[in-house]
């Protein structure tokens, strides 16, 4: 996916090989919670790999990232953590006045976090 796939023949790739597992999901109960553990660790260390590429000085950028990184396995939920994460961004740079560098994507996902949240039960 780092290389290319633009065109969206590799979605329908990617579609078509899953298509047959719909079917098959049943077999993936057989495979014991323990199993996937070393996957999901390993899944973990490739995405800190990206950490080192936050502006660590900055406190703009540096807190929304501590909070989603920190949140989401205090939560066990990488969707909380990432919405923290999106509204913390949105409310600094409210806050410090520089409310023009809010792009307008930032903006709908920050609001509709605040709305995801205010309806979660």
């Amino acid at each position: 996916m780092a290389q290319g796939g633009r065109t969206g023949l590799v979605a329908l790739v990617i579609a078509l090989l899953f298509l047959p597992f719909l079917f098959l999901s049943p077999l993936l109960s057989l495979v014991p919670n323990i199993a996937t553990a070393p996957a999901l660790v390993m899944v973990g260390l490739f995405m800190m790999a990206p950490i080192s590429k936050i502006e660590w000085e900055h406190f703009d950028q540096a807190f929304p990232a501590f909070l989603a990184i920190t949140l989401m396995p205090l939560t066990y939920s990488i969707t909380l953590g990432i919405a923290f994460g999106f509204i913390s961004f949105v409310l600094i740079k409210l806050l410090t006045g520089r409310f023009v560098e809010i792009k307008p994507a930032m903006w709908i996902t920050a609001s509709l976090s605040v709305v995801m949240l205010l309806t979660a039960q």
